[in-house]
């Protein structure tokens, strides 16, 4: 296969979410060619992974993609899954980025220049590339899933809706992160009887002092802190994310109040036992219970201590005060007995980049970067959790990722090839060669 005969672009794109579109609006800002590759529909995730009750846990004024800022009527509100898909229509619309649906990237491998794009569209060079597709590739579901009865429904937090798509009877919720509170709290206003398998997620406040918690910390600069000056540095990015959510305008997410409504609560799922019945859990509910609170009374803290220094004026805080403790520590509980009928399993996503062929990952198969940007000259990782600060992976943050990216984009493109087109590069004429 000849150079001439192979399309080539500046730039490939892989994703087409909002990391993936953010970065087209600077790109194209920059004059840059480029092609958007996304193996769905653009923002696909908005609507076909998310529940019908969903809704955003940042309030409105967060969403901040580039050019197109929330501009609705209740900034201190929370989206809910309908608006959301709007927003991100327009948004799409506004970026009109050179996207190319339907077309999934099978192979990336670094080649003299550039590096070489196989899809199903065919073969294509690029000058540089950015993964923007995410970090939340494949649902984690344990090998103990395989175990269970066949007639228990089992179903992934991504396949969620509502839960009339559950059948009767009681309903295991494995994991209490984010999705894993919220499809909780769904099915127990739903007025299904939950079970709660609890995990090592934190929670915060929802309204604290007289304004969302969110307000507070935009205010002291949690959300401009880079991951380099973070306590914990790039181990913030395997933190579980707060439980806490914008339904009915917003609220706590309290489990021990769920749990004197009737709602089930257990330790961390361990396993199953011989029999195939016998569901095992870490006898530790009462720890997970106050380590959760501990964060939620250290941030609230936290916000304490910034009024006073600065002598806000503002209603007075107080601790949360658990309103329920476990009576005792359980470590069993029989699936039949019980009449749990259907498990959703929230704990989460694996990252799938085995089509990258890039010596950029660590062992745990997550990239290394410094701020988007790897080791391999030219290929770099946007809108990951925390790839620069919190709002990295957010509405709030892509943005300003997207941008520091798409001039270093520029950068390079200037000083490899000062201006000249893409096949005119000296170093291209050894594409064959890599091709073969």
């Amino acid at each position: 296969m000849s150079t001439s005969t192979i399309p080539q672009h500046e730039v490939v794109i892989v994703g087409g979410g909002q990391a993936g579109l953010s970065l087209s609006h600077y790109l194209q800002a920059q004059g840059l060619d480029h092609v958007v590759f996304e193996k769905h529909r653009a923002l696909h995730s908005w609507s076909t992974q998310r529940w019908d009750n969903f809704c955003l846990v940042t309030p409105n004024w967060q969403c901040a993609l580039p050019g197109h800022p929330y501009a609705g009527d209740d900034p201190h509100g929370f989206m809910k899954k309908e608006q959301i898909v709007q927003y991100l229509a327009a948004f799409r619309k506004s970026v009109d980025a050179p996207l190319r649906e339907g077309v999934a990237v099978q192979q990336i491998r670094p080649a003299p220049g550039g590096f070489v794009v196989r899809s199903s569209a065919g073969e294509c060079f690029a000058g540089q590339v950015v993964v923007a597709s995410g970090g939340y590739h494949t649902p984690i579901v344990p090998r103990l899933a395989e175990r269970l009865p066949p007639s228990i429904r089992q179903i992934h937090s991504a396949d969620y809706r509502n839960a009339d798509q559950l059948p009767p009877g009681k309903v295991l919720v494995v994991g209490s992160g984010q999705s894993g509170a919220q499809i909780a709290e769904d099915l127990h206003l739903a007025g299904r009887q939950v079970v709660l398998a609890v995990g090592d997620a934190p929670r915060c406040a929802r309204f604290y002092r007289g304004r969302d918690v969110v307000d507070w910390l935009a205010d002291m600069g949690y959300y401009d802190m880079p991951v380099t000056q973070h306590p914990l540095r790039e181990g913030v990015r395997d933190n579980t994310n707060h439980y806490v959510t914008g339904r009915d305008g917003g609220r706590d997410i309290d489990l021990r109040r769920f749990a004197l409504e009737g709602m089930d609560l257990f330790g961390v799922l361990e396993g199953l036992q011989a029999d195939g019945d016998t569901l095992r859990f870490a006898p530790r509910l009462a720890e997970v219970l106050d380590r959760a609170d501990a964060t939620y009374n250290g941030i609230n803290a936290s916000i304490d201590k910034y009024i006073a220094e600065r002598g806000i004026d503002a209603p007075a805080g107080a601790p949360y005060v658990p309103v329920w403790q476990p009576a005792a520590e359980r470590a069993t509980l029989s699936l039949a007995a019980s009449g749990i009928t259907s498990v959703v399993w929230c704990i989460g996503f694996a990252p799938d980049f085995g089509w990258l062929d890039a010596p950029v990952f660590n062992g745990r198969g997550h990239p290394v970067h410094t701020r988007g940007v790897t080791a391999v000259p030219g290929l770099y990782f946007l809108g990951l959790p925390w790839l620069h600060t919190w709002g990295s992976g957010r509405f709030s943050g892509v943005a300003r990722d997207a941008e520091y990216l798409a001039e270093r984009i520029a950068q390079r493109h200037a000083s490899l090839g000062a201006g000249e087109p893409l096949r005119a590069r000296p170093a291209h004429v050894q594409l064959q060669a890599a091709l073969a």
